[in-house]
């Protein structure tokens, strides 16, 4: 049986450079869609998925982050004074409690596997998730969820996969499989942003996975691929000849929160799927569609 997965990893530690000037000062993670931080419905998706401890991978000028999942005494106090009760009940939701949140600096820019090894240390010899907050995810059941019960079934790697179109698989990490085998693939190689005449398919990996420990010492090699980066991608193929590879088709939809039109977007789906907005939104929408 799978250990049980508890701990998840959260790189963001990136500069934002697509969404400037608005990131030269707020992190890229910070900025909200509709009234939370993205980084905060990652966190939301985790907690709800059972993860009990935060390592945030982080750089400088990002200490907001962890400000906005500690604890605000003074603005608690001044809402308790003013029994603004619904709104220190949404203050408390975004804390995380005394011991659950750890934050480790990635000093170089070496990419997406240089910043999974980083945590290696806070992760220990255990079964770990990660998350990008880019990615979000609208569903009925977290998609982090999702993924750790596949797990708990199949234990070794498992990642959350999309079809995309064969002309955008130079985008993602490309799953080799031996034939499709329905919601829970396995694979038997990924390959890092192919061109579409080299793609083995196109199920593609987005920003949720559950990875064995055995990784990071692949990781360790600190071995450079694509990009001149350290590939997480990569130290997962080399992981596969001892340690099982599965894609989950996860169940909801995914918005690109890394992309201005993304961003966007997931605004527009969340908004519509709060069920004190959407009433208000469609007619605005609907208005703007006519212009």
């Amino acid at each position: 049986m799978a250990l049980r997965v508890r701990k998840a990893v959260l790189p963001v530690a990136g500069l934002g450079t697509r969404f400037l000037p608005a990131t030269k000062v707020i992190p890229k993670e910070m900025i909200p869609v509709i009234d939370k931080p993205v980084v905060q419905y990652a966190v939301e998706e985790a907690r709800a998925a059972g993860i009990e401890e935060f390592i945030f991978v982080t750089a400088d000028g990002k200490e907001s982050i962890a400000n906005h999942f500690s604890g605000h005494p003074v603005l608690e106090r001044m809402l308790t004074e003013k029994k603004k009760n619904a709104e220190l009940q949404l203050v408390r939701e975004a804390t995380l409690p005394p011991g659950a949140m750890h934050l480790i600096k990635q000093h170089d820019p070496l990419g997406l596997g240089h910043a999974v090894w980083c945590a290696w240390e806070l992760v220990g010899d255990e079964p770990f998730a990660v998350i990008l907050p880019d990615d979000m995810v609208l569903s009925q059941t977290p998609c982090l969820k999702q993924l750790i019960d596949a797990h708990a079934r199949v234990g070794g790697h498992v990642v959350a996969v999309e079809d995309v179109p064969r002309d955008q698989t130079n985008r993602y990490g490309i799953l080799d499989i031996a034939g499709d085998q329905g919601t829970l693939t396995k694979a038997r190689g990924l390959v890092e942003k192919p061109a579409p005449d080299k793609a083995p398919s196109t199920l593609a990996i987005i920003g949720r996975y559950v990875l064995d420990p055995a990784v990071f010492k692949e990781l360790d090699r600190h071995t450079r691929g694509a990009g001149n980066e350290i590939q997480l991608t990569d130290a997962l193929n080399r992981t596969l000849a001892t340690v099982p590879f599965h894609g989950l088709r996860f169940e909801g939809r995914r918005y690109d929160c890394g992309t201005r039109v993304g961003f966007i977007e997931a605004n527009v789906a969340f908004g519509l799927a709060n069920p004190e907005m959407k009433d208000q939104l469609r007619p605005i929408i609907e208005r703007l569609l006519s212009l």
